[in-house]
């Protein structure tokens, strides 16, 4: 299967063909015309796209590639950043990027991405409005907070004030319910079964059902694990290299464990 490097940005992605001796270049808009275009130049089915995880600017590219039934895998930016490392790489450009990321994929082989159900990225959108929503009430309450210490505190202010904090409160417990009762409609046996374990209440079970796909992501508990960022590191070479096993944090920091533990648990479902 030949592998194509693609690095992708906010407008456009540059696409790194290989070709018999090196790669070949060109850039696409990244919009469904520009990422249709693309596909239109992938007339082999051993084609096999590689590209870094780059949040939502990529998730449209990578949806209309498993919708053209081509091959596509999602990589770590750290994992690529240690590859270019241990190949010297010292110049960091888009075109040489797209070039590395084929490259690694030709090399390490790394394993086909499976979108996110359409349930799942439903909830994490909403996922990442509670968390600016909870930013906002936080400076908004910080706000409250410093009028107190005002000789006076203008009514028209403190009005729209706690208009604004009431409606924001509002919001998050609209989220919140849905957000369960999303996850209780598609996922009600994973969400049982999670809420069953003391100390876990909905808040932290619908975010493990987000981060696995409702378990159906991950094949061992140590990929999980690598995944959300708790997973034992420790060095050893000879009889003098003896590193202090610590905890990686590697993960994808959406779902980290110290993520999960300061956005849901300070704020239970």
């Amino acid at each position: 299967m030949r592998c194509i490097g693609i690095d992708v940005s906010k407008i456009s992605f540059t696409v790194a063909y290989p070709t018999e001796n090196a790669y070949r270049l060109e850039i696409f808009k990244n919009e469904n015309k520009g990422i249709r275009m693309f596909i239109t130049t992938l007339h082999e089915d051993n084609y096999h796209c590689v590209l870094e995880a780059t949040g939502t600017y990529s998730t449209l590219l990578v949806y209309l590639l498993q919708e053209a039934q081509i091959a596509v895998s999602m990589v770590n930016p750290k994992q690529i950043n240690h590859f270019a490392k241990m190949m010297l790489s010292v110049t960091k450009t888009d075109n040489l990027d797209a070039k590395l990321i084929a490259l690694y994929g030709e090399k390490m082989k790394p394993d086909i991405y499976k979108m996110p159900s359409l349930t799942i990225q439903g909830l994490r959108q909403k996922r990442t409005l509670l968390r600016q929503f909870k930013k906002q009430l936080r400076m908004l309450l910080n706000v409250q907070k410093s009028f107190l210490a005002l000789p006076k505190v203008d009514n028209t202010a403190n009005k729209a004030l706690k208009k604004s904090i009431a409606f924001i409160e509002k919001q998050i417990q609209e989220l919140n319910l849905d957000m369960v009762a999303v996850t209780r409609a598609q996922f009600s046996t994973q969400l049982d079964h999670l809420t069953s374990i003391k100390g876990i209440g909905n808040g932290v079970a619908t975010a493990l059902i987000m981060a696995t796909g409702g378990f159906e992501y991950f094949d061992s508990a140590k990929k999980f694990a690598k995944y959300i960022g708790v997973f034992p590191s420790y060095q050893q070479s000879g009889t003098s290299i003896k590193t202090k096993g610590f905890i990686t944090r590697h993960g994808d920091p959406e779902t980290s464990l110290a993520t999960l533990y300061c956005h849901l648990v300070s704020n239970p479902i």
